[in-house]
């Protein structure tokens, strides 16, 4: 019976780099194309681990393949594994001392990773649609911001805003259709949107990683998004708790807008007005709200309910 390895991947455009924790394993190149992928990939032990860093959209081949062939694969976030390096102390930086570094990586914290669930077709296609939008809004922000006071142009700004807010548009109606022709979804879509302050694109936003990754608690998936309160104590030394935001921008920052809308309305408003009233800041006060908004999703979505404002208790 083979040993299983413990494998890291550098993955490039063109080419990954492949190396392993085991001694007499030389770290080679591999085209990025699937008939060469497939042929290494099959000369590996069932059951071995694969790590590579989250990459756009260059690692999903691999991740894929390696996943249909019983590996277990983990996608990790680059800033971890840059953590992970200057914790051990790694000064060199090539693509053979990173595919190096993950297998090292897998090999000693493999049990605390979560493994790479693969996703369907349209559940990518939504998850790109998101970020094309995330994008267009952020640049959307910036040019506002960059042109403000700039005299003779607030009509040429103008339009080009326009013509944003129209290709934002398209994108919101391409997600539309995707959510229309995903089985189930569009009825988990209608639910969520029952929950005050959730919207068309915030349920979207929702849905895409709650239908993609196994949430095992609300709790998870307050975390996934980094709403999860992190705590920096020493001693006797209480220190102030900040958000982790380890979890996607764009989630986080839809969740926050859902909790600023939500605040107005007559059912959320005494919850914001009860802790405005205990001394926490506006910010604090929504990002509350914005967590109670992540797990209410999670329970619609794991129980097929929907939001019933009579459950939720001013604290």
């Amino acid at each position: 019976m083979q040993k299983l390895l413990n494998i890291g991947v550098d993955v490039a455009k063109d080419a990954v780099v492949v190396g392993c924790d085991e001694q007499g394993f030389a770290a080679r190149s591999v085209p990025n194309q699937r008939t060469a992928l497939t042929a290494w990939l099959t000369s590996l032990p069932s059951g071995s681990r694969i790590g590579m860093e989250a990459t756009g959209c260059y690692h999903e081949l691999l991740a894929n393949l390696a996943h249909e062939r019983g590996h277990t694969v983990f996608v990790l976030n680059p800033k971890d594994t840059r953590h992970y390096a200057q914790a051990v102390g790694l000064r060199a930086k090539t693509d053979r001392v990173d595919a190096l570094l993950i297998a090292r990586l897998i090999a000693h914290e493999h049990a605390r990773l979560h493994p790479y669930h693969p996703a369907t077709r349209e559940q990518r296609q939504l998850g790109r649609l998101l970020r094309r939008r995330a994008q267009l809004v952020k640049l959307k922000g910036a040019l506002k911001q960059s042109m403000k006071g700039m005299t003779g142009l607030v009509r040429d700004t103008s339009a080009l805003v326009e013509r944003m807010d129209a290709l934002i548009a398209k994108l919101e109606q391409r997600m539309d259709a995707l959510i229309a022709s995903m089985p189930g979804t569009q009825e988990d879509r209608r639910k969520l949107e029952t929950i005050d302050g959730v919207g068309p694109v915030v349920s979207i936003a929702l849905i895409e990683p709650l239908t993609r990754l196994p949430f095992r608690s609300a709790d998870a998936f307050v975390a996934f998004a980094g709403l999860d309160p992190r705590p920096r104590d020493s001693g006797r030394k209480v220190g102030k708790r900040r958000l982790s935001k380890r979890g996607p921008a764009e989630l986080r920052r839809l969740l926050f807008n859902a909790a600023m809308a939500a605040a107005r309305t007559r059912v959320w408003k005494p919850v914001y007005e009860h802790y405005r009233a205990r001394g926490l800041p506006t910010t604090a006060a929504l990002v509350i709200i914005a967590r109670k908004i992540a797990r209410i999703a999670w329970s619609i979505h794991r129980y097929h309910t929907s939001f019933d404002p009579q459950r939720l208790k001013t604290p």
